[in-house]
């Protein structure tokens, strides 16, 4: 008699991005040391690399399984804390320290799960090797005050002492001291997030932070946006920073057509967009690069080109 055919399950492989934020953006030195950390490590690819001389702040993003991710973060943590000196930073991107944001992302079949455990495992390592004040976010929050990241950016580097000194403020993981040269790290598990900015041709910094207002959800704008605006000095422009925490929601087509439209109520062309990091091709909503004013895009850009197949 023949017996029953064996139904095979398919084995899930766990994938992970980390997308670590480090408060340097203008010492290429110090950039390729993170980059030759993250390199060293077997089963990490370094997907993409951003930085900025004005936000200061640099954005690595580090593709592969759990435990690799973990590694390749530590590594690139350990170099950026050697050399990014917190008392000398000036960049107009509001931060909390030299390691200032950590988060995981799963993708393709990863559980959240995954991430958590992952940001859990980081952050832990991060405050008992290194000495520094570590706060959950996200879905890897231990609190449910700080789920939101904006609200544990609130008082920003400048407002540590105060925060490290208060019992409501004692870090999740690491000391709650203050060591002024690093800071602390905000550590995380979330969805995948757009990193998305819109740089007007201007140098009006007031147009900029009202059109930033107009399109953000918390002042009443668009779902899943978070937004502010900001001056390039560098370049003399004016930009809309954004974060779209739910492309499904908002895309990038749509927030862009928006702030075309305040921008041409004041009198104002909108000169490019750019990436920080990877997206999800359905992110742009149907709209082309081309129509997105999108610079230095390649298709190296999308999450989904760095996937195994049938991920």
């Amino acid at each position: 008699m023949r017996g029953c055919p064996v139904r095979r399950r398919r084995r899930v492989m766990k994938m992970l991005e980390c997308v670590p934020n480090f408060s340097e953006g203008r010492d290429a030195e110090t950039i390729d040391r993170i980059a030759g950390a993250v390199a060293a490590v077997a089963g990490v690819k370094l997907a993409d690399i951003h930085r900025d001389p004005d936000h200061h702040r640099s954005v690595f993003t580090l593709l592969g399984a759990p435990e690799a991710v973990v590694e390749a973060a530590l590594a690139a943590a350990g170099v950026a804390l050697e050399r990014i000196d917190m008392c000398r930073h000036d960049g107009v991107h509001p931060c909390i320290g030299a390691v200032d944001v950590v988060p995981f992302v799963p993708l393709g079949d990863t559980p959240m799960a995954a991430a958590v455990s992952a940001a859990r495992e980081f952050g832990g390592l991060l405050g008992e090797r290194h000495a520094v004040p570590v706060y959950f976010y996200g879905e890897a929050a231990m609190h449910a005050s700080r789920r939101e990241l904006p609200v544990l950016r609130r008082g920003g580097y400048r407002g540590l002492p105060d925060r490290l000194a208060d019992p409501d403020g004692r870090p999740d993981a690491g000391p709650a001291a203050y060591r002024a040269a690093c800071g602390a790290a905000a550590v995380g598990a979330r969805g995948v997030l757009v990193a998305f900015n819109v740089n007007l041709r201007s140098a009006d910094l007031e147009a900029a932070r009202s059109i930033a207002r107009a399109v953000r959800e918390s002042s009443g704008g668009m779902k899943a946006v978070r937004a502010m605006g900001v001056l390039l000095a560098s370049r003399n422009l004016a930009q809309v920073s954004m974060n779209l925490t739910d492309w499904r929601v908002t895309s990038m087509r749509e927030v862009f057509a928006r702030i075309r439209d305040l921008a041409a109520e004041r009198g104002i062309d909108v000169l490019e967009s750019e990436l920080v990091g990877l997206t999800p091709r359905g992110a742009f909503g149907g709209a082309t690069a081309e129509e997105l004013l999108l610079v230095g895009f390649s298709e190296a850009k999308l999450i989904e080109s760095h996937l195994p197949a049938g991920a």
